[in-house]
């Protein structure tokens, strides 16, 4: 299952970002754990975190081995540099992972947790910006299911996203609006 609600694309000084927002069921501790933890990442995200938590701490982003194999991604490519450049938990989570920066801002909603996640895309034409945008959708709705129910029923690498990103190339050709 896919969230409907297409993120918000943003554009800069001729780069791409992109903004999702999420209305979490679960507090902000227990959705900063799953940014944060190994345990949780392996279900979300095609690679874990290695490094100390803490601004400036340099990090390494191993993709799981299930990515690798699948994406039959390149040795040199294995494991990416990063750098912390803000942990405030439970509160904000901001951190390059190669070219791309990733910004995770979460506040209190209630019985639950406000989302926002941008990203301020690198290397667009190593990496297609629509490919992108999908990706990082599917990973934020298999955030919330791995939240709702502790497990998630297909891993974020089988999820089928030509749908959407279909709607994120016309998204990205058109003037940024949601779809």
């Amino acid at each position: 299952m896919t969230t409907e609600r297409l993120g918000e694309v943003l554009r800069e000084d001729g780069r791409y970002g992109l903004r999702y927002e999420r209305r979490l069921r679960h507090p902000p501790e227990k959705v900063w754990r799953a940014l944060t933890g190994s345990e949780s990442l392996r279900h979300w995200m095609p690679a874990d975190m290695v490094g100390e938590r803490r601004t400036g701490a340099d990090l390494v982003f191993p993709f799981w081995p299930a990515h690798v194999e699948r994406f039959g991604i390149p040795a040199e490519q294995v494991a990416l540099a990063g750098r912390m450049l803000a942990w405030q938990p439970p509160r904000l989570l901001e951190y390059r992972w190669d070219a791309d920066l990733l910004r995770f801002e979460l506040e209190p909603d209630g019985d639950g947790t406000r989302l926002v996640f941008t990203t301020w895309l690198g290397d667009v034409d190593q990496y297609p910006a629509h490919g992108t945008a999908a990706g990082y959708h599917a990973a934020l709705d298999q955030l919330a299911e791995l939240l709702d129910t502790g497990s998630v029923a297909v891993p974020v690498i089988d999820i089928p996203v030509g749908d959407l990103e279909q709607r994120y190339a016309a998204l990205l050709a058109g003037d940024g609006r949601r779809a």
